[in-house]
């Protein structure tokens, strides 16, 4: 799995989220696009199969699909999203996420 590290300032900059992130086959790849002390917005390509074992945040996320399909759990409890799609995961909470298809997410962390 490949992560991002860092963000860049894309300030005053039109962007479509799907082409500022490309596919790797047999991988995971993050780009960080905001980091600021209250959040932070990161894309995620997914290729099929691929995904991020069980784990927690300690703050809530918003995954807004872009392209695909993906399979999200949250406390055991499974949903199957798709492009233009999103679903609020829980601070604390147990979550998981696998690619059906290949897929794009826009994942929003809002720190307390």
């Amino acid at each position: 799995m490949m992560l991002g590290k860092s963000s860049e300032n894309l300030s005053g900059t039109i962007l479509n989220p799907k082409e500022l992130i490309a596919y790797q086959e047999g991988s995971v790849v993050s780009r960080m696009i905001v980091s600021k002390k209250t959040g932070t917005i990161t894309l995620f390509a997914f290729d099929a199969g691929e995904g991020l074992s069980e784990h927690t945040a300690p703050f809530d996320a918003i995954a807004a699909i872009l392209d695909g399909e993906a399979e999200i759990t949250i406390e055991e409890q499974e949903f199957h999203l798709t492009t233009g799609q999103m679903i609020i995961m829980p601070a604390n909470k147990p979550h998981a996420l696998k690619a059906r298809t290949r897929f794009k997410m826009l994942l929003t962390m809002i720190h307390e």
